[in-house]
C-alpha cells in the first residue's frame, strides 16, 4: 500500500473542512430564509428574502456538494444545477411580486412618524 504524502493529507483535510464550511453556510442561509419568510409582514418582503437568502443557501450547499464529488460527472451536473438555481430563484420571486402588484396587493408600510419599535409593538398586538 502506498502511503500518502504529507501534502496529500493536508489537501484532503483542507478539502474536508471546506466542504463542511460550505454546507454549514448553506444550511445557515436556508434557515435565515425560512425565518424571514415566516416573520416578514407581506408578500414583497417575503419574496425578497426568499429569493436572496435561499439562492445563497442553495449556492453554498451545491458548491459543497460539487467539492465533495471532486472531478466527476456528477460535479459538472451540480454546477449546472447551481447555475439553474441562480437564474430561476430571482426570476420566480420577481414573477410572484409582479403578480401581487398587478392584482392590487398593497405592501405593509409603517405609519408616518411611527418608529420601528412602536410599529413592531402594535403589529404584535394585532396578530
Amino acid at each position: 500500500m502506498i502511503e500518502p504524502t504529507p501534502l496529500q493529507v493536508t489537501l484532503e483535510t483542507a478539502r474536508f473542512w471546506a466542504i463542511v464550511v460550505l454546507l454549514g453556510l448553506g444550511v445557515f442561509f436556508t434557515l435565515v430564509s425560512t425565518v424571514g419568510v415566516l416573520r416578514l409582514p407581506d408578500i414583497y418582503a417575503r419574496a425578497h428574502t426568499a429569493s436572496q437568502t435561499d439562492t445563497l443557501g442553495a449556492g453554498f450547499a451545491l458548491a459543497g456538494v460539487a467539492l465533495a464529488f471532486g472531478w466527476q460527472h456528477a460535479a459538472v451536473y451540480t454546477v449546472l444545477l447551481l447555475f439553474f438555481v441562480f437564474v430561476t430563484n430571482p426570476t420566480a420571486a420577481h414573477a410572484i411580486a409582479r403578480s401581487a402588484a398587478e392584482t392590487g396587493v398593497e405592501p405593509v408600510l409603517a405609519e408616518e412618524g411611527e418608529t420601528d419599535e412602536a410599529a413592531a409593538d402594535t403589529e404584535g398586538e394585532t396578530r
